[in-house]
């Protein structure tokens, strides 16, 4: 599945976009492309809708955490809604310990993030 982007007009200083799919090695560029001009712009806040959103890998993290970088610069910031259960729990393992300190190369943390996503889903997850 490919990443699907939607981006909704901007309300008050606010923009919301939805993100669908999968977000990736194979798609991060994409959004990082759609997000540049609203990164640009005069947006305070950015409300990201992942209800779509079905796997992120490293490459995806990486992404969203530019964009908070890119607010967080101006006083503005990224918020995140509605993630599912297996994208929460990447981004419960990259809050507690940063993934650079704990992988020796992206294709090392990807596998883990993909393994940890499938166990999720599975049911399989312990916290």
């Amino acid at each position: 599945m490919n990443l699907d982007v939607h981006i909704q007009p901007a309300s008050n200083g606010s923009q919301r976009v939805a993100i669908g799919g999968r977000l990736d090695t194979h798609s991060y560029q994409q959004l990082d492309q759609q997000l540049a001009p609203l990164l640009a712009s005069q947006v305070n806040s950015l409300v990201l809708d992942l209800a779509n959103l079905e796997y992120i890998s490293s490459a995806g993290v990486r992404s969203i955490f530019k964009a908070r970088k890119a607010l967080a610069g101006r006083g503005g910031r990224v918020v995140v809604v509605n993630p599912q259960p297996q994208i929460q729990k990447v981004f419960d393992v990259v809050k507690a310990v940063p993934m650079n300190e704990i992988f020796s190369s992206v294709a090392e943390a990807d596998a883990y993030l993909d393994a940890m996503q499938k166990k999720v889903l599975r049911g399989e997850d312990e916290d």
